[in-house]
């Protein structure tokens, strides 16, 4: 692409007509004027756009291991800005739009083999067959909050409408249990691993076997991930299987159950309950979840309502979110004031004011360091062991992929176990920043549109084509 220089009194014209400030209109015309564009969107396309990339200086030699005659070499020195651009690979969609979209696209993967099973992920097609449940475990009432009731008419007496930003705020913020709140999120973690343990707990005894018993027949595996309410309390959606003893290669005993898996859930999570102390002015607590437990069947091929893509999109939604839906900031406050200067809404700012509140009466629990998050320091997205494969190796398996396609660039060997050994990589960098200028960001912007904009396109014809190889199959 070809840019001209524009003369200064025809930005703010251009400005507004592309809806961009002046001030990054005339730096988007100064990167595209300056030598070496083309390589630095060559640069920008490869981390998919992002909003936040490092820059880093330096070089990489690539030798013959037995010979040591250079095989290949590279160096920033001739790169735009004298630098190489890598993705944050922050998962955070307020941070990082695109590299947010790839860590949901890896989540979905990883919860979707676990229910559908995928033989390139090492999970057999055949947990298909096990009893699968999408549970939902939510928290208690610290309060009534304006809501849209099927009746249509909040306790306030209003209507509200689904983007009303009153949604999820205190009807009495005098009466409201702030402080309880956020110890629910603070706290949220050990309520769940306590639920796993008296889930097996469950399971088990409804099989009429001793927890020992259990493990020598049957397993329990999970996938979950953690959203925030409007009122600013967080519940866990959790992809619950049975499996065999060895985990999805093994089918598990025939009284496993959906029906049993559902019952023990509903008990688990009744019982489920981790004492706070009390500590200074703070009386002594007992959090548990929520009465409202949600349990549905996994349907297959659409045999149920709760279909298995439909799942694997609602984690990977939520896998990339934080506490947004509450007006919070994304980053951590470090002094109260600080609040001052923020445009948070008045019951957000009263959660974070309670999680500074109890800071000294619970240090251990770090509240004024997680009072971005109201207190959550949790993971937003965990599973356990054998549920299926692990994002670690997704991102391993795009490293080789890139990998092969650089070496068969520089005339390389393409396989890289065979060549593991053969060859010696020096390298020396140095951090040499992050982010993007104005103009660079809103380049950046448009990259990561086109980007997704034709990945989606080509999945969906993807799987107009498996559609169609289905329906002949039926036929």
């Amino acid at each position: 692409m070809t840019v001209f220089p524009v003369p200064p009194e025809a930005v703010a014209g251009a400005a507004a007509s592309l809806g961009v400030n002046p001030v990054t209109l005339a730096d988007l015309l100064r990167v595209a004027n300056a030598p070496g564009f083309d390589r630095w969107q060559e640069q920008v396309r490869r981390t998919g756009g992002c909003a936040n990339p490092i820059r880093l200086m330096g070089q990489t030699v690539t030798r013959d291991a037995k010979t040591g005659d250079v095989l290949y070499s590279y160096s920033t020195d001739h790169e735009p800005g004298g630098m190489l651009r890598v993705a944050c690979g922050n998962r955070r969609a307020s941070r990082c739009p695109a590299c947010a979209w790839t860590y949901a696209g890896d989540t979905y993967h990883l919860i979707r083999a676990g229910i559908t099973g995928d033989e390139r992920k090492d999970v057999p097609a055949t947990v298909r067959d096990h009893p699968r449940v999408f549970a939902t475990l939510t928290a208690p009432s610290f309060g009534p909050v304006h809501n849209r009731p099927d009746s249509g008419r909040c306790r306030c007496g209003s209507s509200h409408a689904e983007d009303d930003p009153a949604l999820g705020t205190a009807l009495d913020p005098e009466r409201y249990d702030y402080a309880g709140s956020v110890l629910f999120n603070n706290y949220a973690g050990d309520l769940w691993r306590r639920f796993t343990i008296y889930l097996r707990r469950e399971i088990a005894a409804r099989a009429g076997l001793s927890q020992a018993a259990l493990r020598e027949v049957c397993r329990v595996s999970f996938g979950k991930v953690a959203e925030f309410q409007r009122r600013g309390a967080v519940h866990f959606h959790a992809v619950v299987r049975l499996d065999g003893p060895a985990g999805p290669d093994t089918a598990p005993p025939a009284w496993a159950t959906v029906a049993l898996l559902d019952e023990a859930i509903r008990a688990a999570a009744g019982r489920v309950s981790v004492p706070v102390p009390a500590s200074g002015d703070h009386p002594a607590r007992v959090l548990r979840w929520g009465s409202q437990v949600d349990v549905q069947p996994i349907g297959a091929l659409g045999q149920e309502e709760l279909t298995e893509q439909a799942v694997a999109s609602y984690v990977a939604k939520y896998a990339t979110k934080a506490a947004e839906t509450t007006g919070t900031v994304d980053r951590r406050i470090g002094e109260l004031s600080e609040l001052d200067k923020l445009p948070l809404p008045t019951h957000t700012r009263r959660l974070i004011e309670a999680c500074w509140a109890l800071e000294d009466a619970y240090p251990e629990r770090l509240l004024a360091r997680w009072a971005h998050m109201l207190g959550f320091r949790g993971h937003f997205s965990t599973k356990s062991r054998n549920y299926s494969t692990t994002l670690g190796t997704l991102r391993q398996a795009r490293a080789d992929f890139r990998a092969r396609q650089e070496r068969r660039e520089r005339g390389l060997s393409e396989d890289l176990d065979a060549t593991e050994g053969s060859t010696l990589v020096i390298a020396h960098w140095t951090y040499a920043g992050q982010g993007h200028s104005p103009g660079e960001s809103w380049l950046a912007a448009s990259i990561a549109r086109d980007l997704r904009l034709n990945r989606e396109t080509a999945r969906e014809a993807l799987a107009d084509l498996h559609d169609v190889d289905d329906m002949e199959v039926r036929a």
